[in-house]
């Protein structure tokens, strides 16, 4: 089991929410990733995002490629969804994974269509 990290968590850790910070922290022993694309949604200002940083040391930070790109938009296709990121997040997940995210509703309609059994954490 690992926990993969979407846009929502990212911005709850840069605003320094104490609870998803807990969470991290808890559960890091597992393996913790993110997508690029969800970090290159949440970055701004290194200079101004610390915590944001430090959240990221010891993150997996997966890239996109050229095999995740065509899967990511067939599951887009087969869900009527159209969010590139959540796509990327949702093909990173394992069965037994956790997912921090405050999408609950777009990313358990994409792992539904996957078939793939995860825990959903709303931040």
């Amino acid at each position: 089991m690992g926990v993969v990290l979407d846009v929502g968590a990212l911005v709850a850790l840069d605003k320094g929410d104490r609870e998803t910070n807990r969470m991290l922290h808890r559960i890091r022993a597992e393996g913790v990733r993110t997508s690029c694309a969800v970090v290159a949604q949440v970055w701004r200002d290194g200079a101004r995002q610390a915590r944001l940083a430090l959240a990221l040391k010891g993150v997996d930070v997966v890239p996109l490629d050229e095999e995740a790109d065509r899967r990511i938009g067939e599951l887009l296709r087969a869900t009527g969804t159209a969010d590139v990121v959540d796509g990327h997040v949702a093909l990173m997940v394992r069965p037994g994974d956790y997912v921090a995210t405050s999408d609950v509703g777009d990313l358990g309609r994409l792992l539904d269509a996957r078939r793939v059994r995860a825990a959903l954490i709303q931040v």
